[in-house]
């Protein structure tokens, strides 16, 4: 409870990851619209498993009927976005199970997706899910971090 008291009157809030894997800078993402931060401000994930967790307390405002990208209206104010993968809506879901529903609110660890990423990798696409805010702009810092991590393990940290 000290770190999320010292963390609040810092006017600083955490967002973890939503899968296990290894954090990367968003520039190894292939796709210009992310690896450009066209979309909003983040890090990708090279995901080790298919189990997709929301990475912070919100409202899970989209989720996408192929499974493939959720949002979430974060309780800090943060629209929160996760593309589990690149150019994966053409695989109509295939691959993808939805676990949660959109509208619902969701806390930190709850299940959204699960993701059988060998088919995905054996159908020609790349796993690294973009994590991005996309409203970047209200916040005065986003902090990005790298390296191996489990999933509810901070990804980024936001300064309001």
């Amino acid at each position: 409870m000290g770190l999320f008291n010292k963390l609040f009157q810092s006017g600083k809030f955490e967002i973890g990851s939503p899968v296990n894997g290894t954090i990367v800078p968003i520039s190894y993402v292939s796709d210009p619209t992310f690896g450009e931060e066209m979309v909003g401000k983040g890090v990708a994930i090279q995901p080790s498993d298919g189990k997709f967790c929301a990475p912070c307390d919100g409202t899970l405002i989209a989720l996408f009927p192929t499974g493939h990208a959720f949002c979430i209206n974060t309780t800090d104010g943060a629209e929160l976005l996760v593309h589990i993968g690149i150019d994966t809506v053409k695989l109509k879901g295939e691959h993808y199970k939805l676990i949660a529903k959109q509208g619902i609110e969701v806390k930190k660890g709850d299940p959204i997706v699960e993701v059988d990423l060998e088919g995905v990798k054996a159908a020609g696409y790349d796993i690294i899910t973009p994590m991005v805010i996309s409203n970047h702009s209200k916040f005065s810092k986003i902090e990005k971090k790298t390296g191996a991590v489990s999933a509810g393990d901070t990804a980024i940290v936001v300064s309001k």
